[in-house]
């Protein structure tokens, strides 16, 4: 399954950037999430619980991080397991500076296998859009968050 998405912060890019792997940004933006830690740099591992359709379950995933040394691209590498099967995937963030916000591009391949593949690719796509408009609007207030918590305290 190849899905490309693009989400468009209301942030200039640098500070997205910065906060966009930031581990309790990221641990409050995963819907679901029951635990989120880093393991080793660039390593995560999180319990998620994964509602697509009519399938529920909790998934045991490790989440890497793969930065590129341009400070506007990064890769995330997902291997996970539940009860109703595997998923393995890659996602490929571009960020890019548009008129003081930051535009990104979201390119991500992903297999599964066992009940989630039964699902059908057209139930696990909307499903996937979904989750990551959800996800990225998270992360957007995450960011403003930390930024409001930062400037009260004057930093």
């Amino acid at each position: 399954m190849k899905i490309e998405y693009d989400y468009t912060f209301g942030l200039p890019r640098n500070i997205v950037w910065k906060y966009i792997k930031d581990e309790k940004v990221l641990r409050n933006s995963i819907q679901g999430c029951k635990s989120f830690r880093e393991t080793s740099k660039g390593v995560y591992h999180s319990e998620m619980e994964i509602k697509i359709g009519p399938i529920q379950d909790l998934f045991t995933l490790e989440i890497r991080l793969d930065e590129n040394k341009s400070a506007s691209s990064f890769r995330l590498q997902v291997r996970g397991k539940g009860n109703v099967g595997e998923i393995a995937g890659k996602a490929d963030l571009y960020l890019k500076d548009q008129q003081g916000t930051a535009k990104l591009n979201c390119k991500a391949e992903a297999e599964v296998t066992g009940a989630l593949a039964l699902a059908g690719q057209r139930v696990l796509e909307g499903g996937a859009n979904q989750s990551l408009e959800t996800f990225f609007q998270k992360v957007e207030k995450e960011i403003k968050r930390s930024l409001y918590y930062l400037k009260k305290k004057g930093r």
